[in-house]
């Protein structure tokens, strides 16, 4: 009787041992999910912040300026040349 609870013990010891490490697991999982997922919200603040910056270089009118300033480039004349046609 002596040897069955003695190994009855050792079984639950076994299984509280392997519920902390589950539980310790989980929880480092948690902390890494939650890690994560804010740097998934810093990421999605940066994406934003580049496509404003995206649509501010893109702007029409001061890609017009830099190609007058810069490159002093000019507009065409709108008439056709007499040999195009």
């Amino acid at each position: 009787m002596l040897r069955f609870n003695v190994i009855l013990l050792m079984i639950v010891v076994f299984c509280a041992l392997g519920v902390v490490t589950s539980q310790h697991r989980a929880r480092k999982l948690f902390q890494a999910l939650e890690a994560e997922q804010e740097r998934a919200r810093q990421l999605d603040v940066e994406y934003g912040q580049l496509q404003l910056e995206m649509s501010t270089w893109a702007n029409h009118p001061r890609i017009e300026k830099i190609a007058r300033e810069r490159l002093h480039m000019v507009t065409p004349n709108s008439a056709v040349p007499k040999g195009a046609r």
